[in-house]
């Protein structure tokens, strides 16, 4: 039986949102029983705004590019787009080059994010909550979340990323900002073995540092390796992660983290 393309597209969107919410779900229940820090805000107002966000953003996505990224990877295939179409690579060899390489472009448009002042004044969304939980990992500005599946689509049909990989990297990349935002407590000593494999929270939450120069680090989301490779990675913030304090310093009460507020945030 052959599938056509709006059958594809559907699906793929029924496997991401299932996982989507199972990884919410679990990984709120999982900070209740073993938080890592205590929060300086109540959940409510900020997964109000932080959720709210999502569900803007999905409707946004979903009007804009119905398409989705399996339709460009479908697209893709058809045509012969595509670097790995060129060097004639394909089955799981394929696959799992795509999945290397869509990763590293998620590092490197994370780190374009905050090097460029105008794309760093809608990232700031993302960095201004006061507290990280699992709610963090999905909260972004609408014109954040456009031009990265601009970008996204661009580095799909560049690769010619076969529509395996793009359900995988979308479902992964799903999965790994809820678990590496989430405020769930690893003991050091299994954090430490554990970021070889992927970013932990641990380490991501030095990027939520109010210091400037933590910030700037560990911009990996799913792959822990390249913040060492380019010199980004930093092991631990300089007070501790019980001290330390997030967000962004001209955001800096729970009234500025309303949902609307975010919304304006890049215009102010």
């Amino acid at each position: 039986m052959v599938l056509d393309a709006g059958t594809i597209i559907e699906a793929e969107t029924s496997i991401r949102l299932s996982a989507f919410f199972a990884i919410l779900v679990g990984m709120a229940l999982l900070e209740l029983l073993a938080p890592r820090r205590p929060l300086s805000t109540g959940r409510g107002r900020r997964w109000v705004a932080n959720l709210g966000l999502v569900v803007f953003n999905s409707a946004l996505l979903r009007l804009a590019f119905p398409l989705a990224a399996t339709g460009v990877a479908l697209l893709a295939a058809e045509r012969g787009w595509g670097l790995l179409a060129f060097f004639d690579i394909d089955g799981w060899g394929a696959v799992l080059i795509a999945l290397v390489a869509l990763d590293l472009a998620i590092y490197l448009q994370h780190r374009l994010f905050h090097a460029v002042p105008l794309l760093w004044r809608l990232h700031r969304v993302h960095h201004a909550d006061l507290d990280l939980d699992v709610t963090s990992g999905v909260r972004f500005h609408p014109i954040e979340i456009l031009i990265s599946m601009v970008i996204k689509f661009a580095v799909i049909a560049a690769l010619g990323a076969p529509l395996l990989a793009v359900i995988v990297f979308e479902v992964v990349l799903n999965a790994t900002s809820l678990f590496n935002h989430s405020n769930l407590n690893i003991p050091p000593s299994v954090d430490r073995w554990l970021r070889l494999l992927v970013v932990t929270p641990d380490m991501h939450r030095v990027h939520h540092s109010l210091e400037k120069s933590e910030v700037d680090t560990n911009f990996g989301f799913n792959i822990p390796w390249w913040d060492r490779l380019f010199g980004t990675y930093l092991d631990q913030p300089a007070v501790g992660h019980d001290e330390m304090r997030l967000g962004i310093p001209e955001v800096r009460s729970a009234e500025d983290n309303a949902f609307t507020r975010l919304l304006l945030l890049p215009f102010r």
